[in-house]
């Protein structure tokens, strides 16, 4: 049976509702050889995020998929502290971002390193935090992919196969996506456990059902943050194309960032199901179809 892999445990499909699919409980994005980074009182990191996502919780929402990889300040223990203190289940992943944010023993290290890397978080843990990685986040260059970003793609098709993770990449420009796919079939993969991330981002529409024909998942998640009618009409033409079973959505907001002044505020999670989601349907979706978006989609994206 397929499960999501979160903090507090296995979740099946029918434990779970809407689920948003982009989401950042804590996040540093500094690169990693700043002072301070990544560091944070958990404490008032806790009493700051939690009661955000008690509230999302009662706008419906079951679950969040935690974005922040190495390089952009993961800290699976403090994630795990605040879904702990809201009992709300989270999905964090193992990976890693992009150029200049990739450590020094990332370089260093060789693929297969990587790989059995990626693997250990994905069936172990996550530096001895208790909390198993979810899923495989990376990103790329908005020009083109650096040769060490090809190395981890490659690595993580790997860590894929041997584990049905799906691999998700922060991705400007859909010509890069297409390089992306092209990678990690070549390493045996499958691009229906690629997600596009920031499709939105990209403004030749084409490029977007080109990519959803070979099987990945378009994930338009900045909803709250830019025109509300991009994101209304990129989903239906999604869904006119016959897409619409590869349609995530989420909002890429941010509970605590450090470096800022107190974590500066967290940005609620609520603004998709509250306000968006009501639009959607004034707009001519209908509630069936906005439903398997935000719970059917993004289990069976995530689940293994």
């Amino acid at each position: 049976m397929k499960r999501l892999i979160t903090t507090l445990g296995e979740r099946n499909s029918e434990e779970m509702g809407f689920i948003l699919s982009h989401e950042h409980v804590f996040v540093d994005l500094r690169t990693w050889d700043t002072p301070g980074y990544a560091e944070a009182d958990v404490d008032h990191v806790v009493r700051q995020v939690a009661p955000a996502l008690v509230k999302a919780k009662g706008s419906g929402i079951t679950a969040i998929v935690e974005c922040s990889t190495v390089g952009v300040g993961r800290r699976a223990d403090i994630v795990k502290a605040v879904s702990e203190a809201a009992s709300f289940p989270i999905l964090v992943p193992t990976g890693v971002y992009r150029e200049p944010w990739i450590p020094r023993w990332v370089h260093d290290a060789e693929e297969q390193e990587l790989k059995e890397w990626m693997e250990g978080e994905l069936n172990g843990d996550i530096e001895g935090s208790g909390v198993r990685a979810g899923w495989i986040k990376l990103s790329a260059g908005d020009e083109g992919l650096t040769e060490c970003e090809k190395k981890v793609l490659r690595a993580a098709a790997k860590a894929g196969v041997a584990t049905n993770a799906v691999i998700g990449s922060h991705t400007i420009k859909g010509s890069v996506v297409k390089e992306q796919l092209d990678i990690i079939e070549k390493a045996g993969y499958e691009a229906n456990r690629f997600i596009w991330i920031h499709a939105q981002a990209e403004t030749d529409f084409e490029i977007h059902l080109e990519v959803a024909r070979r099987g990945a998942w378009i994930s338009y998640d900045g909803i709250g943050v830019g025109n509300e009618e991009l994101y209304i009409n990129l989903i239906r033409r999604m869904l006119d194309a016959g897409y619409g079973k590869r349609i995530l959505l989420s909002q890429d907001r941010v509970g605590y960032m450090c470096g800022q002044p107190e974590g500066n505020y967290p940005q609620p999670y609520t603004y998709i199901c509250d306000q968006f989601l009501p639009k959607l349907h004034l707009a001519g979706i209908d509630k069936n179809t906005i439903n398997e978006i935000m719970t059917v989609n993004p289990f069976n994206a995530f689940a293994r």
